[in-house]
This record gives C-alpha cells, sequence and structure tokens, in this order.
C-alpha cells in the first residue's frame, strides 16, 4: 500500500507543480551558470546507493560534495536561499519516489559517509526506503544532532502507518509555510 501511496502522490504532484519546475529552471538558468539540477549520492533501503536529484541552488564552482551546507553559506545563490526555505530545491525527489528509490515519508537520505558513525538506531533507517520528509524533519530537523535526528527514524520505522505518514504529511506542509524553527523542541 505505501509503493501504490508513492506512486499516487508523487505523479499527482508532478503533474500539479510543474508550473513550478519551470519556473524554478527558468530562473535557475536566467541568474546562475551551471547546471539546473544537482545529483548527489545518498544513502538508500539495505545501505544501496543512489542519485538523490535537486534543483541546483549554489554557485558552479567545484567543492567539497561530503559536506552539509546551510543557506547562510556565501555559495548560496539568492535563488537557492528561497528555494531552500521553502524546500522547492527538494521537489525534484519526486522522481525519486516514482523511481523507487525514496519514498513520500521515510527518514531522510545521508551522505554514505555517515553509515559509518551510525549507532543502532541510525543502522535501522536502513531497513526502509528515505523519504522526501520524516519524523526527525518535522521535530526539530537542522536543530538535531545526528544522534537525535536516529532516535526519531527509529521510531518512525518501529511504528510506520499510513496515519503516522499522513500526520508528518501534515506537519511537513506547516514546517514549509512556518520554517524550521516551528518544528524545533524547545
Amino acid at each position: 500500500m505505501k509503493r501504490l501511496f508513492d506512486l499516487l502522490i508523487s505523479g499527482v504532484a508532478i503533474v500539479l507543480l510543474s508550473p513550478l519546475f519551470l519556473l524554478s529552471v527558468f530562473i535557475i538558468k536566467l541568474t546562475s551558470k551551471g547546471p539546473i539540477f544537482y545529483f548527489q549520492k545518498r544513502l538508500g533501503k539495505g545501505g544501496k546507493t543512489f542519485q538523490v536529484y535537486k534543483f541546483r541552488t549554489m554557485t558552479n564552482t567545484s567543492r567539497k560534495l561530503d559536506v552539509q551546507v546551510d543557506s547562510s553559506n556565501n555559495e548560496v545563490t539568492l535563488f537557492g536561499k528561497f528555494a531552500r526555505r521553502l524546500k522547492i530545491d527538494e521537489l525534484p525527489q519526486l522522481f525519486n519516489v516514482l523511481n523507487g528509490d525514496m519514498s513520500i515519508v521515510g527518514p531522510r537520505p545521508c551522505l554514505p559517509s555517515l553509515e559509518s558513525e551510525f549507532n543502532e538506531d541510525g543502522q535501522k533507517r536502513l531497513q526502509v526506503r528515505p523519504g522526501l520528509t520524516g519524523l526527525a524533519q518535522v521535530n526539530g530537523n537542522i536543530y538535531l544532532s545526528w544522534e537525535e535526528r536516529w532516535k526519531y527514524d527509529r521510531y518512525y520505522v518501529e511504528n510506520q502507518s499510513f496515519m503516522l505518514d499522513l500526520k508528518i504529511i501534515a506537519r511537513t506542509v506547516v514546517v514549509v509555510v512556518l520554517g524550521e524553527k516551528w518544528g524545533k523542541k524547545s
């Protein structure tokens, strides 16, 4: 059922959001040199790696690829700051969902280099497809340590349900509208 849900939601979302896709492509090409998309290896189900798709939000210069960059980095473009804030840069991952590499809801796919740091909670996340959004993303995300994120991921893996997925999706909409700080635990 989850895979059918993923196919239905990602297919409908791609069609409905196609004007936003086209506008993003236009703005990226108009405002910065380089490719439209950014591809990066990420860790998927069973520890298998796959290419994640994103809209490019940074200047087209060479850099270390296994470092997380936030919007305050001076290499993030003006559009990139906007796209990251509203998660527009993540929309091409709907195609990762169609391909079966990802799910709508699940632990966010991390860089393969992070696997060596996984504790038991971190290892648990590899039992499911990574998601566009997840429990850690609606409970603080960037404000959480990796260990805290992995605890949320483990909870998700062990308590998966259609209702939990719907709650996470609803909270994701709120986080996108109100910002990451909304989901942050005080």
